[in-house]
């Protein structure tokens, strides 16, 4: 339930560029009202940062701020389907302004046109090719391919830590947060299947695309994962933080009351959000400090 003023004049603001009905549509169609919502919110970048596009690994990225001597690789969320360096743009300026680090955006291969592995395939590329310490971190979708870059490197080098927001990671279904938000605004838990087929068709699904059902989670990065609570996803979060610290990985979890699923663009109106948004500053930070 949600009673936040704040949260619900996001939603409406949300829903009113980006219907429900959008996560059904074709490829082109929801990524049209997905740009579009993109950009009803999207802020202006801080004065004076450095901000350029280029190939790293071979991949598109969009590099924020001057060289520092730890970066955070930021994987962006939409279901693998939608999504790209606009529609995260003012979230990386932010991180990249806040921390004072390097922020490199990955524009990964988007589903239908490509299918699993590609997706993994272009972070790990971009994570191979780095010449320096760094954090990933995620959202949504992008929260997923941040812990698969994990565990497709354990025993290899690791990021300082994996910050996961919201993150979609392969539950099967089972818990309840399925069920309590099965209607939920922003994503459904019918939106997940919709998803899932765009991402692997009718083919097997790799292992490394659904990290909570990994047998074996020990040495990944430390985490910090934060979820939404009204958002299908919820329990994923909290299942995967006490998976990997059973692990021996050291993992905090953040649940957060009221908000929905992609609550990240709320962090200018919403309180709840904002804070939030601090704490995963905060957690990115200390990551990188230990690092």
């Amino acid at each position: 339930m949600i009673s936040d003023p704040q949260v619900l004049g996001f939603i409406a603001r949300t829903e009113a560029a980006y219907p429900p009905e959008a996560n059904g549509a074709s490829a082109a169609d929801n990524r049209r009202f997905y740009d579009a919502m993109c950009a009803v919110f999207r802020g202006p970048r801080p004065p004076g940062l450095v901000v350029g596009d280029r190939r790293i690994g071979g991949v598109p990225c969009r590099v924020y701020g001057a060289d520092s001597a730890i970066s955070v690789v930021y994987v962006h969320g939409g279901g693998f389907v939608v999504g790209g360096l606009d529609s995260h743009d003012d979230v990386c300026a932010e991180i990249a302004d806040a921390t004072g680090l390097q922020v490199i955006a990955i524009d990964y291969r988007l589903a239908p046109e490509h299918r699993w592995p590609a997706q993994i395939q272009d972070v790990q590329a971009v994570w191979d090719a780095l010449d320096r310490p760094a954090v990933i971190a995620g959202d949504s979708a992008g929260g997923m391919l941040s812990a698969a870059l994990c565990l497709s490197r354990r025993g290899q080098r690791q990021p300082l830590g994996q910050v996961l927001i919201y993150p979609g990671l392969g539950g099967d279904g089972s818990a309840p947060s399925y069920r309590e938000n099965a209607g939920a605004p922003l994503l459904r838990t019918e939106d997940l299947a919709t998803y899932h087929a765009a991402l692997h068709g009718d083919g097997p699904v790799d292992p490394l695309a659904l990290p909570l059902q990994v047998e074996d989670l020990a040495g990944v990065a430390p985490a910090f994962v934060v979820s939404a609570d009204v958002d299908p996803l919820r329990d994923d979060a909290r299942d995967y933080v006490q998976r990997l610290r059973a692990a021996g990985v050291a993992a905090d979890w953040r649940n957060e009351p009221e908000l929905p699923h992609g609550y990240l663009r709320a962090r200018r109106e919403s309180d709840r959000a904002r804070r939030s948004f601090q704490a995963i500053l905060s957690a990115i930070m200390r990551f990188a400090v230990r690092g």
